[in-house]
């Protein structure tokens, strides 16, 4: 065995697995690594926009958090200033219907009074016409004036 030989055979042999690798092996290689770079790339990106996209709802939803909370306070306040009107409105009728019924109570107390005034007026009058009539029936002295004035005393 000859080393030149050999050695000549060994470099043809590389030559042929080197052309090999190129022609078949590297172009598929490199497309598939640019491939994949690509694809590292994209999704990077993809989630780069992802987490802008992310920040963007998370301000958004701050927001409307934030208008719902003012919604939500100017429907108390509103709630609160009918309540307010609804208890004035209720404090209001109150007072106008106990003064109703205080009038009325009044004018009853008086006509009771007035009904009352008249029984005694007339209860005055009769033991007054009984006694004027007790008086003129017996003769007036000392003694008759004490017995007249018991026989009232024991009528009323």
């Amino acid at each position: 065995m000859n080393v030149t030989a050999t050695l000549f055979g060994q470099m043809l042999t590389f030559f042929v697995l080197v052309w090999f690798v190129w022609k078949f092996l590297w172009d598929p290689m490199t497309q598939m690594m640019e491939d994949r770079k690509k694809r590292i790339a994209d999704g990077l990106a993809a989630a780069e926009r992802g987490k802008h996209e992310q920040e963007l709802a998370e301000k958004r939803a701050a927001e409307v958090i934030h208008e719902a909370k003012e919604k939500a306070a100017g429907i108390i306040a509103q709630a609160q200033k009918r309540g307010s009107e609804i208890v004035e409105e209720a404090k209001e009728t109150a007072r106008t219907e106990g003064e109703r019924i205080k009038a009325s109570a009044e004018s009853d107390i008086e006509q009771e009074v007035n009904r009352a005034k008249e029984s005694l007026r007339g209860k005055v009058v009769s033991l007054s016409v009984a006694g004027a009539s007790k008086v003129l029936a017996r003769e007036i002295d000392e003694k008759s004036q004490e017995d007249l004035l018991k026989d009232l005393v024991a009528q009323i």
